[in-house]
């Protein structure tokens, strides 16, 4: 081999050496090479001694990928969420992804006592998504640590529903954390740590996330209630409160907000009685007439909701007045 062979083959050798060491710096994607495969390599040479060419081949060069343990989680609600103290089952959305290049399973927990929020959730249980996104205890999977760990392909995700209780003494505003954590079946350790492969000539890798990933999903307390009350009265032909065919019935719905926080966007929905017609131009809201069509008022009759009166009493707070709606139908 010349000199200038050498020189080059070198700075080569020096380029590919510092090319790796700043993709592993930079941690690994799930959709690189699958763990196990071979990469072969050999070069040729040609070169001509008069009229003659010649080839030369190398010999090869092979290399069985090693697999690398990474996992992924992410919390997945778009913002805290909503509580009331007291409450149970309350769910928290979590994302676990194997970005590892092969095949793992992965080891569920949930954290609740951390630093920084107002109170601790309590755990009450894990279910694994059935895969169309929707929580329903029918339908996911309970999950059991050991005998019903996730196993996923490399780049594959399952959703994760955390169910907590909120304590009885929580107050508006408090902020409470739950961490779900997923831990590789496979190993853990220090970014970097290595250990043999059992399947094939090659060695596990531990990944940026050492083997193990997590994130924190939060609650907020909203201590607002709503009392919800229906009353009526029924006037006959006769002048009397007969409920017979004819009559009028007047119902009157008072809604009031009490405790702290505030409750968003309230709606009533009060369907037409079956066997009964509704009166046009009954409908009200605190005194004031609401037209029974959808237009700029907060009412309508039969167009938000078929065969329902829909009365929009906004944003309400303990400070709001009680909000009373009415509208009177007949009998048929």
């Amino acid at each position: 081999m010349s000199l200038e062979e050498c020189v080059l083959r070198r700075a080569w050798y020096s380029l590919c050496c510092a090319a790796a060491l700043f993709s592993f710096a930079m941690g690994a994607h799930a959709s690189g090479t699958p763990v196990c495969t071979e990469i072969v390599n050999e070069a040729t040479a040609t070169y001509t001694i008069g009229d003659t060419e010649f080839t030369e081949t190398s010999n090869s060069s092979s290399t069985t990928v090693a697999q690398l343990i990474d996992v992924s989680v992410v919390w997945q609600d778009a913002t805290n969420v909503t509580v009331r103290p007291g409450e149970s089952f309350r769910v928290l959305t979590f994302l676990v992804t194997n970005t590892g290049n092969g095949a793992d399973s992965f080891d569920l927990s949930v954290v609740n006592t951390l630093a920084g929020d107002d109170f601790d959730p309590a755990f009450d249980d894990l279910y694994l998504d059935d895969g169309d996104g929707n929580f329903d205890t029918n339908d996911d999977v309970l999950y059991v640590s050991g005998s019903g760990d996730p196993v996923l392909a490399p780049d594959e995700s399952v959703l994760v529903f955390v169910r907590n209780s909120i304590p009885g003494d929580a107050v508006s505003e408090d902020l409470g954390d739950s961490r779900l954590e997923a831990a590789s079946n496979t190993g853990s350790g220090d970014p970097g740590t290595s250990f043999p492969h059992p399947e094939c000539d090659t060695d596990i890798v531990v990944g940026a996330s050492g083997g193990g990933g997590g994130d924190i999903g939060t609650y907020v307390v909203s201590a607002i209630a709503l009392s919800f009350v229906k009353s009526q009265s029924i006037l006959d032909p006769f002048g009397g409160g007969e409920p017979v065919p004819g009559a009028v019935i007047t119902y009157t719905l008072t809604v009031t907000a009490t405790g702290s926080g505030t409750a968003e966007s309230v709606t009533v929905t009060d369907p037409i009685p079956a066997n009964t017609t509704y009166n046009g131009g009954t409908l009200t809201l605190n005194g004031g007439g609401l037209s029974d069509p959808a237009d700029a008022d907060a009412g309508d009759v039969g167009a938000t909701a078929p065969g329902a009166v829909t009365v929009l009493l906004g944003d309400l707070t303990e400070d709001s007045p009680s909000q009373t709606v009415t509208f009177a139908v007949t009998i048929d």
